[in-house]
C-alpha cells in the first residue's frame, strides 16, 4: 500500500505520516523545500519522540520525499498508483495541491480503486474544500476524475511545537494525538489508520475540537503574549490567564451543547483535558508560534468569531470569547506576516470597516458592535502611541 502526503513538515512527518507508517503504508512526502526534501531522502528512519507523561519513540521506515515544485510530474505518477493522499499544509495553500492530484488521477486507471483523499488541517470541510479546488482545476473533466477518487474529511489534533536546532527529520510531538474521519464516503472499505476514529457525523468532532483545543491554544498564546510570556506552559501558570482561557473554553462549550447536543459534564472533562495538555513542560512551545497568522484566526468561521458569533445569535454568554479576540488584536510579531498585516489595517481601517473585512461579521450580526468596539479600543491604543 502506498500513500502520498502533501506538507514533509513536522505535522507531516510527526502526526499524519506516523499513522499511515503504522498502517503499513509506504510513505511518499510531497513539498516544495528543497533541503527538506533532500534531508527526507538522505535518511532511511527518523524517529517521532513523544515528549510527557506516557510518550514513547517511533521509529518510522518505509519513506521517501519528492520535490513537488522541482518535478511535478513524479508527484502526478505517485498519486497515479497510491493508494491514499493525505495534506498537511495549510488551508490557504490547497488549491496549490489541487493541480498535482488532478494530474494523477489523470493518469489513474479507470479501474484502480478509488483514491482516498483526506486533508488534515485545522479547518471545517478542508477535504470539501480540497475537492473543490480539484473539480475547478480539472475543468470539463471534472466528473470522469473525480469518480476516481473519494473525499473524507477530518478532524485531527496533535501539539507538534517548533523543534530544536540540529534535530534533522526526527520530529518531537505530544503524545496524546486524535483523528476522526467520516466513515460514509468509504462505503465499508476504510483506510488502514491505527488510532484513527471513523465517525458518520464528523461535524460534532470538528467543531468541538476547533472550538477547544484550537480556540484554547490561541487564547492562551495571545493572553501570555499581552502578559510578556513566552512559553504556553508558563502562560497557563498564570492564575489570571488560565481563568481567562477557562471561561472562554466555557462559552465555547456552551455554543456545543446547544449546537450539537454534547454533554456539558463530557465537555467539562475535555476542557480539563485539553488544558492540562497545554501546561505540558516537555512540550517547549511558544506563544508566538501559537500565535502566528491572526488574520486567519480572525476569520468568520475560525475558532473565535466561529464560536462566538454562534453564541451570540443564541442569546449565549460571548464576553471571554470577545477578550480573547481583544488580546488576538494586540499581538505583533515583526516576525509573522500576518501579524505585521493585521496591523496595518488597524491602522488603516476604520473599525467597522476592519471587523467586516478581517471577521466577515455584518453589521446586523449581533456580535458585531461588541467586536466593533474592542477594535476601536485597540486603534485608540495605538494612536496613543
Amino acid at each position: 500500500m502506498k500513500a502520498v502526503h502533501f506538507g514533509a513538515g513536522n505535522i507531516g512527518r510527526g502526526f499524519v505520516g506516523l499513522l499511515l507508517h503504522e498502517g503499513g503504508y509506504e510513505v511518499v512526502f510531497s513539498d516544495v523545500a528543497d533541503a527538506l526534501v533532500d534531508a527526507i531522502n538522505g535518511v532511511d528512519r527518523y524517529t517521532v519522540h513523544e515528549a510527557g507523561p506516557g510518550g514513547a519513540d517511533h521509529v518510522v521506515t518505509g519513506f521517501r520525499a519528492v520535490n513537488s515544485r522541482a518535478h511535478p510530474d513524479a508527484v502526478a505518477e505517485e498519486i497515479a498508483t497510491a493508494d491514499i493522499v493525505t495534506t498537511a499544509v495549510g488551508p490557504s495553500v490547497l488549491r496549490f495541491v489541487a493541480p498535482a492530484i488532478v494530474a494523477g488521477l489523470a493518469q489513474r486507471s479507470p479501474a484502480a480503486a478509488p483514491l482516498q483523499v483526506m486533508a488534515c488541517e485545522n479547518a471545517i470541510g478542508a477535504t470539501d474544500t480540497l475537492r473543490a479546488e480539484i473539480e475547478k482545476a480539472a475543468g470539463a473533466e471534472a466528473p470522469a476524475l473525480l469518480a476516481r477518487a473519494v473525499f473524507a474529511n477530518t478532524a485531527v489534533d496533535r501539539i507538534v511545537p517548533g523543534q530544536p536546532e540540529g534535530g534533522g527529520v526526527d520530529v518531537t510531538v505530544e503524545p496524546y494525538f486524535e483523528w476522526a474521519i467520516e466513515s460514509g464516503p468509504f462505503a465499508g472499505t476504510l483506510p488502514k489508520i491505527p488510532g484513527a476514529r471513523f465517525v458518520e457525523d464528523l461535524g460534532p468532532f470538528i467543531e468541538r475540537k476547533l472550538f477547544t483545543v484550537n480556540t484554547g491554544h490561541a487564547a492562551t498564546a495571545y493572553f501570555g503574549a499581552q502578559a510578556g510570556i513566552e512559553r504556553i506552559s508558563d502562560a497557563l501558570a498564570d492564575p489570571r490567564i488560565a481563568a481567562q482561557v477557562s471561561v472562554a473554553l466555557e462559552e465555547t462549550s456552551a455554543v456545543l451543547v446547544a449546537e450539537h447536543g454534547l454533554d456539558p459534564q463530557e465537555l467539562a472533562t475535555y476542557r480539563t483535558k485539553i488544558l492540562d495538555r497545554f501546561r505540558n513542560p516537555a512540550l517547549v512551545d511558544t506563544v508566538q508560534r501559537v500565535g502566528r497568522q491572526p488574520l486567519r484566526k480572525l476569520s468568520r468561521h475560525e475558532r473565535f468569531i466561529g464560536p462566538a458569533s454562534m453564541a451570540a445569535e443564541r442569546g449565549l454568554p460571548t464576553v471571554a470569547l470577545v477578550r480573547a479576540v481583544a488580546a488576538a488584536l494586540d499581538f505583533d510579531d515583526a516576525e509573522d506576516e500576518q501579524s505585521v498585516e493585521l496591523q496595518q489595517q488597524l491602522g488603516s481601517l476604520g473599525s467597522a470597516e476592519f471587523v467586516t473585512a478581517v471577521t466577515g461579521l455584518d453589521p446586523e450580526h449581533p456580535l458585531f458592535t461588541s467586536i466593533r468596539d474592542v477594535v476601536a479600543a485597540r486603534q485608540e491604543a495605538i494612536r496613543a502611541t
